[in-house]
């Protein structure tokens, strides 16, 4: 079992990190976000940190960062980190597949992103939760270590999962663009109070999971089928 650390990685940054994926191996860290939205895609990002530099001592899992330091972080990882993949799983897959299977596939097309983009062979995935990518096409990447709470324990998968809701949250803003009812650009397809209301207001647009409940019911209440 895992031992906690503290969630600034400040005396044992890489421990848990080297004593799974060994040393002097290329490790990338691997994380999802968006799962418990209303609306919108999942994302995923597979990030090889590539060093134990300094730099890295700012990562935290990104739950626990402000925006503006998530954005700062962001772009630390983009202009310094070796390799970034970011995979998508659209509301349409969420929908075939469900929310846990499309996280997967997210997670493995992050891999495949970041593997084109590397110059060197992984040796091993370091995958926050509990399941590991569902790999549909073409042959297994890497071998994989699930790793519970490993965005508060592992730099590659916290850097992983900074880049994963940066990225995720940047494209809900886009759709707020679209869709400017629903304040996707402050709730990025979270439940809050405000998305539920603007939801029983106006109903779902194309972008909302339908097979989730807040959504499901609205459509229910809609054909007199629920309450």
């Amino acid at each position: 079992m895992l031992k906690e650390l503290d969630t600034d990685f400040s005396a044992t940054f890489w421990d848990v990190e080297n004593s799974l994926a060994g040393e002097g191996h290329v490790v990338a860290g691997v994380d999802e976000v968006g799962r418990g939205c209303l609306a919108g895609p999942v994302f995923a990002a597979a990030v090889v940190l590539g060093s134990q530099s300094e730099l890295w001592h700012g990562l935290n899992d990104s739950k626990k960062l402000s925006k503006s330091r998530r954005e700062t972080l962001y772009q630390l990882i983009v202009d310094n980190a070796a390799g970034i993949g970011i995979g998508v799983a659209e509301v349409s897959e969420i929908e075939e597949l469900n929310i846990l299977h499309a996280s997967r596939l997210a997670m493995a097309r992050a891999i495949r992103a970041l593997q084109i983009r590397l110059a060197q062979e992984l040796h091993i995935l370091l995958v926050d939760g509990t399941y590991e990518p569902l790999w549909q096409e073409g042959p297994i990447v890497a071998p994989s270590e699930t790793v519970i709470d490993g965005d508060a324990k592992c730099p590659s998968i916290s850097a992983a999962s900074i880049v994963a809701k940066v990225a995720r949250d940047r494209f809900m803003g886009t759709l707020a663009n679209e869709y400017p009812a629903y304040g996707f650009e402050r709730n990025v397809g979270y439940g809050t109070k405000e998305h539920l209301a603007a939801l029983q207001k106006y109903g779902p647009c194309i972008h909302h999971r339908r097979s989730f409940r807040p959504v499901a019911q609205h459509l229910q209440s809609e054909l007199k089928l629920y309450g």
